[in-house]
């Protein structure tokens, strides 16, 4: 118990270590919200992200179904065993337990399969799944409480249907479902200005791509990227610091579901 305590901190410090190299919002870290300015941490310049539309190594998770949290190993749990990183009873009987929920061993190829899975996940939590997307290493689920507002986001993994609370924002920055549940940072930021953030975001690391309309989770933001109109990928916002989060481990988008 001890040691696999040890991985989940070791992989909180890895996850916030990714949204500190991220974080840059303009040259000086300042992003300018209608009001006070928010200060967000810079780009670090000994760990330069991927930007949208370059083919440098991105950084935080390429894959995420390996042994290590950062890499493209193989295998159905962030950090190997067979009861998966973030496994039922970890933590005790808190949040912890449910981040996480074992592949059934059939590999998911389709949006209705991913939707099951994720729906599966789901029922654990008192959620419904919204949006469905995949991308060439992962499907990505928009979970929703009973009323229709967006709860949390959820990743399956397409090798076994392995289902778990998407690394990055959904884990660190997420309010009811993720790392810091219960805490209460103020949200500062309107919808608006998460838009504007991201766009700002997007146009300091040389991108074409442009924000989409932001969704709101407990504690930050997430938003589309588009390119033409077509969708590309997603970045967050968070709802406090303006810090910006880039999705970097979903791969190539390919398609949506919204039933």
């Amino acid at each position: 118990m001890i040691r696999r305590r040890a991985h989940v901190a070791a992989a909180a410090a890895l996850a916030l270590a990714g949204a500190v190299a991220v974080g840059g919002c303009g040259g000086n870290g300042s992003t300018s919200t209608g009001g006070a300015a928010i200060r967000t941490p810079s780009v670090s310049a000994s760990s330069t992200p991927s930007t949208p539309g370059d083919t440098s190594t991105p950084a935080g998770p390429t894959s995420g179904w390996g042994p290590d949290v950062w890499s493209d190993n193989g295998g159905s749990s962030m950090m190997g065993g067979a009861s998966g990183s973030w496994g039922p009873g970890m933590m005790g009987n808190g949040m912890m337990g449910n981040w996480w929920l074992a592949g059934d061993g059939n590999r998911v190829q389709t949006l209705d399969r991913a939707r099951n899975r994720a729906a599966a996940f789901a029922d654990r939590l008192g959620l419904k799944v919204g949006e469905i997307m995949q991308f060439s290493r992962n499907f990505y689920a928009e979970l929703q409480t009973t009323d229709g507002h967006p709860a949390t986001e959820v990743l399956v993994d397409p090798a076994d249907g392995a289902a778990q609370i998407e690394y990055g924002p959904a884990m660190m920055w997420n309010t009811d479902y993720g790392m810091h549940y219960g805490s209460r940072s103020t949200a500062r930021i309107s919808a608006a200005q998460a838009r504007n953030i991201a766009q700002q975001w997007l146009h300091g690391h040389d991108s074409t791509l442009t924000a989409g309309d932001p969704e709101s989770y407990p504690g930050y933001y997430t938003l589309h990227t588009m390119r033409s109109g077509k969708i590309t990928g997603m970045l967050s916002v968070n709802s406090s610091t303006g810090q910006v989060w880039y999705h970097t481990w979903h791969g190539t988008y390919i398609a949506t579901s919204r039933r």
